[in-house]
């Protein structure tokens, strides 16, 4: 009795390792894509002001655009990895 409950704890013990270190990783992988996310802002808004000058009105309707379009890219992005992610975690509880 003793022995299984011991058992038990050692693969809790496993399983919470497992998590930490999961959950670790996604969140150095997530502010390495902030900090991405950060250089390509950076350098898209450089882009457009050099292009189209600060004295002009196309500079901010570009940079509406700009925030419109990567509004559309990131919600794409985000519905698809979730209908992945619930695909996988389905076949997983088969």
């Amino acid at each position: 009795m003793e022995l299984e409950k011991l058992e038990i704890m050692k693969e809790k013990g496993k399983e919470l390792q497992r998590e930490v270190r999961q959950r670790t990783i996604g969140y150095i992988t997530a502010g390495f894509g902030l900090v991405a996310g950060l250089a390509w802002n950076d350098a898209i808004r450089s882009s457009i002001e050099y292009f189209l000058p600060a004295d002009g009105r196309e500079s901010i309707w570009a940079k509406f655009i700009y925030a419109f379009v990567i509004t559309l890219v990131l919600i794409i992005v985000t519905v698809y990895l979730l209908k992945i992610f619930a695909s996988k975690e389905k076949n997983e509880n088969k």
